[in-house]
């Protein structure tokens, strides 16, 4: 299967550059699995497409401020972004420039708290890099970290929050799971009244989630690894929710990710964590999720892959084209799908 295949094209003037006020005034595109029909409406009026016992599968992890920039002993400013935390005070990071961030390369940052220095290479061209804090090293990234935009977002974030969910907890991720976003406390109370369930599990959101396709075949990608957990609780009221008619909806391809790699092959749920490099393309058999929250996503991704896989390759960019010409906004900051 060609990643070509999963090429279209989008006008500039339709990536998002801001988040909507209220987060639920995005658009909503909900598209039917079998046969591929479409209807328009907002985020607000979700609770008009779900029904008593639905259960949501939020994805809780929170975003770092992950970028961060330092001076190196000659002066020349760097920019460091935290991927991953291997030791208490080791992580993997991207650095730019990455050519002279050899090992034992001190750098210095606007606090003089901190200070790091580069131990060594990591994988694909990523630093590992050991900070030495004088305090809370948490508090210091607070002060220091912006969030981690994507760079198609070219404007800054005047509130860091609103690239967070509302619901959002553990820290850990390097993007946000942007199909949350979209939610607000109110509509999240006015569900649940309603008898919509709501599960909470957590995927850090790394590098594997970002990085771009390079491979000319879809089999020819490989995931990286993000920690994932499905709490017992989580997986009960799953269980609870299907054993009494409801649908399970994944808020997001994380969440889809996460449920699918606890899943057994018969669709049962125990409580889990550890690492996925769940892939997931057309062809996969999903064994749990019955609908999909999702935002509209980058040419070529994995995480198209992971819709088309859920709703048919021709389907999902015949929706895309449609969402295109009603003008929807697209990406990070953009509206969302409903898929059942």
């Amino acid at each position: 299967m060609k990643v070509a295949d999963f090429d279209y094209n989008l006008p500039q003037e339709l990536i998002a550059q801001d988040p909507l006020e209220p987060r639920d005034a995005s658009r909503l595109l909900i598209m039917e699995r079998q046969g591929g029909g479409l209807r328009h409406s907002h985020f607000y009026r979700l609770g008009e497409e779900l029904r008593s016992p639905d259960i949501l599968v939020i994805n809780d992890t929170k975003v770092l401020p992950a970028r961060l920039f330092a001076r190196r002993g000659s002066g020349a400013i760097v920019e460091v972004m935290l991927l991953r935390q291997l030791e208490l005070d080791l992580w993997q990071c991207l650095v730019k420039p990455g050519k002279k961030a050899l090992p034992g390369t001190e750098l210095f940052f606007d606090l003089p708290e901190l200070q790091a220095v580069v131990e060594g290479h990591g994988e694909d061209g990523t630093r590992l890099i050991r900070f030495h804090a004088e305090g809370d090293f948490w508090a210091l990234l607070d002060r220091l970290g912006t969030m981690p935009l994507p760079p198609y977002i070219k404007k800054p974030l005047a509130d860091q929050d609103r690239y967070q969910p509302v619901y959002a907890r553990e820290k850990g991720s390097v993007a946000a799971p942007t199909a949350g976003l979209h939610f607000t406390p109110r509509l999240m109370q006015e569900l649940q009244a309603q008898g919509i369930g709501i599960a909470k599990v957590m995927l850090h959101v790394g590098l594997g989630t970002f990085r771009p396709v390079k491979a000319d075949t879809v089999e020819g990608h490989t995931m990286h690894g993000e920690f994932y957990r499905l709490p017992g609780e989580a997986a009960d009221a799953i269980k609870a929710a299907r054993a009494a008619g409801g649908r399970v909806i994944a808020v997001g391809t994380t969440a889809v990710r996460t449920l699918e790699t606890a899943a057994a092959e018969d669709g049962s749920l125990t409580a889990a964590e550890g690492w996925t490099h769940k892939y997931i393309y057309p062809g996969y058999r999903f064994k749990i999720v019955d609908g999909l929250i999702t935002n509209f996503h980058l040419p070529k991704s994995t995480l198209i892959m992971l819709v088309a896989a859920f709703a048919g390759r021709e389907q999902v960019l015949a929706a895309y084209e449609a969402a295109i010409a009603e003008q929807y906004r697209f990406y990070s900051f953009g509206d969302a799908m409903l898929i059942m």
